[in-house]
């Protein structure tokens, strides 16, 4: 049965689930995954669907509520947020694949999730009859142990091209592999697929995906996917490390406001100018973010193209949204105290998550800074 949402309400459902994220935080870190009583809660909530088409159980909502939704519970834990935003933009990629993909992926019904591993350089698929052969081990599969489908990526046939392939859970193998210092409850494992097959329409060209490729606007209709696939991934990570960094400024002025230690009580000027500033740093990148991904849409609806000096715009937009948001945490880590290092304190997991998180490579400042700027001078790639 299709339920419709509306923004209102998913960001009430969301802001009503930050408190149990938080209280079960430590166990995600224990866990090192998600725990199960959590994806049950984020099922049952409909939130991952605002991904979904809506033949296949949408709830009539565009892909920017999800980020919306990821600010939110990254209040709460920081790798639920990163593991909901990213199965929630997997359900809005399937969506650029063939038709019998989505119907084979969806067959089990609306509320099917996928990981992913998107470093070609990790595996290959060999062209053969109806389809490819494919083998390779791919690391960083963030929420890999409930996914049914998983995703992975290699270079296409022609120079510079990519392939993005769609496996059933059973056509690969989950390495444990994941003990990190942040994000530790993401469960981002490796995964290996041995000489697989993987039929024709099983597999897509991002690059093409909304960029010439319109499978996703013929089937759905949807605005966003009148949006090239590549200009709008990567907002979703950047969305909860927007989520941790507010989660440790709600912390921040909570310990402040409860302390009676001499220097570090909430009349301490020093203090009050660290939240100031870090707030401000947090709302300017929650605000760039929401612009960027709007303007997208904005174009979608006008019929624009996206010129090649906007998508590196974008690509910059999206790390200086998580570099901001480093810059907030740490101000605010730096004038915790001592007992912030304890492992109960959850300023010290924000600190730690949103350090992990922003070393994903699209969110690597350094690479995509240069980028546009070369970009913007008019020369070529470096």
């Amino acid at each position: 049965m299709e339920t419709i949402l509306s923004r209102d309400d998913a960001l009430r459902i969301a802001a009503e689930l930050v408190p149990v994220l938080k209280e079960r935080a430590a166990r995600a870190e224990q866990l090192r995954r998600i725990p199960p009583e959590t994806f049950a809660d984020l099922i049952a909530s409909g939130l991952i669907r605002i991904g979904n088409p809506r033949r296949y159980g949408g709830n009539g909502l565009e892909v920017d509520v999800a980020y919306d939704v990821a600010w939110e519970l990254g209040r709460g834990c920081g790798s639920t947020a990163w593991c909901y935003a990213l199965w929630t933009i997997h359900n809005w990629w399937i969506g650029h694949f063939p038709e019998r993909a989505q119907d084979d992926l969806f067959a089990s019904g609306p509320d099917t999730v996928f990981s992913s591993g998107l470093n070609p350089a990790n595996g290959k698929a060999e062209p053969v009859d109806g389809g490819f052969r494919v083998s390779g081990r791919w690391g960083f599969s963030s929420g890999c142990d409930v996914a049914s489908w998983g995703m992975v990526a290699t270079p296409g046939r022609a120079p510079g091209s990519l392939l993005w392939l769609l496996l059933p859970r059973s056509d690969f193998e989950i390495i444990d592999t994941w003990f990190a210092s942040g994000m530790r409850g993401s469960g981002s494992k490796d995964i290996v697929v041995k000489d697989v097959f993987v039929p024709a329409d099983r597999a897509i060209d991002p690059n093409r995906a909304g960029d010439g490729e319109w499978t996703g606007w013929e089937l759905h209709q949807r605005l966003s996917y009148r949006v090239p696939l590549r200009a709008l991934t990567g907002w979703d990570l950047a969305a909860p490390v927007v989520g941790i960094a507010q989660g440790a400024v709600d912390e921040f002025t909570a310990r402040v406001r409860g302390a009676s230690t001499p220097g570090r009580t909430a009349e301490s000027a020093a203090l009050q100018l660290r939240l100031a500033e870090a707030s401000a740093e947090v709302d300017a990148a929650r605000a760039l973010h929401r612009h960027d991904v709007r303007e997208l849409l904005e174009k979608a609806a006008r019929g624009e193209t996206v010129s090649e000096r906007d998508r590196a715009r974008y690509r910059r937009d999206k790390a200086f949204v998580a570099k901001l948001c480093v810059h907030a945490v740490n101000r605010l880590f730096e004038a915790s105290g001592a007992r912030a290092v304890m492992d109960g304190e959850p300023i010290q997991r924000f600190h730690r998550d949103a350090h992990a998180a922003s070393h994903h490579a699209a969110l690597a400042w350094d690479v995509w800074a240069e980028q546009f700027g070369r970009q913007a001078l008019g020369l070529g790639p470096g």
